[in-house]
């Protein structure tokens, strides 16, 4: 048996569980527990306090931290969101640009994917928390996050693998990949739609067999492996296993607990791990012992909302300045993907640690500022509520004496 050792998973664990306890017990900090995941990642790990790296049972689930919704992605919000996209990739190749001849760069495409990219994690508790899920800046920003967070991960697969063939080589095996998973899409979906082994799934769904959620974690793990196996970036097969289901689990009445279980695994579980893993990862040490370094972060934060938060204006008309400017702040509040390609980006030369941890720390800093920003606006653009009208005056009725 191989020398695995868990204790590093043990106190990553036990950083999962503080950080949502803190943000419980604090509630006026208003800061969302995947900053501190992060936080505490980077104090326990190398750049703080040493006690913890990311060995190989941390990297392994660390893999399964990302989602995507693509129920969003349809009509005029997917045009919307598709064009919005496409200015912010521009705007960031103009930003990468800038960034390569002030030396900090070498590749502007990478720099314009990972400023393209949305916290869609992130951007959902904002708009419950202003009552805006369903309304139209809602969709909006909801959309807009799910094709940027997808798009994203696909350029990123395309043109930055860490497999080293040439990009046409990759458009091919993209190509072979995307129509592997199309059809396993198309054999899922005409099995749920058997009587006989929907009524299978459900006597089982709620046993010990748990038998949804297992169908769930193989494709998960499925498409990872494939992924990996065509030389693609992991995170592409999990991004895609969670389409799949999505499409796949339209009709949630037979089974009402379905989400909420892999919900449980994955914001109990999974997804901690991976921010957690994330901070271990940040490099800081050249970060903080250069002050020309530090001066990047406020940067990057610049190029976000700029990158980001411009597109937004393609809406003005509709949504109207306030929530317009909601909008902006939402779609450039981002760190999962930020944190994901500059891990990348550093492993295959791309930018140096000291870049991508100011990248890392300039989402850090949207994800603190943008959406509290952005929930003061949502709230002020609510119509406030008429005032209640006066209860009519109840009469009583007179009750005529019995006569005895």
């Amino acid at each position: 048996m191989p020398d695995v050792s868990f204790t590093n998973l043990l106190i990553v664990a036990a950083v999962a569980v503080l950080a949502p306890l803190t943000v419980g017990f604090a509630p006026r900090l208003r800061i969302p527990a995947v900053v501190l995941e992060i936080i505490g990642g980077i104090i326990i790990g190398p750049s703080g306090l040493g006690w913890v790296h990311v060995d190989l049972p941390v990297a392994i689930l660390a893999l399964f931290g990302l989602e995507i919704d693509v129920h969003r992605l349809r009509g005029r919000l997917l045009c919307y969101a598709v064009l919005g996209y496409l200015v912010g990739l521009i705007l960031g190749y103009g930003a990468g640009a800038s960034f390569q001849a002030a030396g900090w760069v070498s590749q502007p495409l990478l720099i314009a994917i990972t400023l393209s990219a949305t916290a869609l994690g992130l951007v959902v508790p904002v708009l419950k928390d202003a009552g805006q899920v369903h309304s139209q800046v809602g969709q909006t920003a909801l959309a807009a996050a799910s094709v940027a967070d997808f798009t994203a991960i696909v350029l990123l697969s395309l043109f930055f693998s860490s497999s080293g063939s040439s990009t046409g080589a990759k458009v091919v095996v993209l190509g072979a990949f995307a129509g592997l998973v199309a059809v396993t899409g198309l054999v899922v979906s005409g099995a749920a739609r058997s009587m006989r082994l929907g009524q299978v799934l459900v006597r089982l769904q709620d046993t010990t067999a748990e038998i949804r959620v297992r169908c769930a974690v193989l494709l998960l793990v499925a498409f990872t492996a494939l992924a990996a196996r065509f030389g693609l970036e992991s995170i592409l097969g999990a991004f895609l296993a969670g389409a799949i289901v999505g499409l796949v689990d339209r009709d949630s009445a037979s089974h009402p607990t379905f989400r909420a279980k892999l919900d449980a695994i994955g914001y109990g579980f999974l997804v901690p791990v991976f921010f957690v893993a994330s901070g271990i990862r940040l490099d800081l040490t050249g970060l903080l012992h250069s002050p020309s370094a530090l001066v990047r972060v406020p940067v990057f934060l610049l190029a976000l909302l700029v990158v980001r938060g411009v597109p937004a204006l393609l809406g003005l008309r509709a949504n109207g300045p306030r929530s317009t400017l909601a909008l902006g702040l939402l779609q450039a509040t981002s760190l999962p993907f930020i944190v994901t390609i500059t891990q990348i980006g550093v492993a295959l030369g791309k930018i140096t640690p000291v870049t991508a941890a100011a990248l890392v720390c300039a989402g850090l800093l949207s994800v603190l500022i943008f959406p509290l920003l952005a929930l003061g606006l949502l709230r002020r653009s609510e119509p406030a509520p008429a005032p209640a009208a006066p209860a009519p005056a109840v009469t009583q009725p007179v009750q005529e004496p019995h006569l005895m």
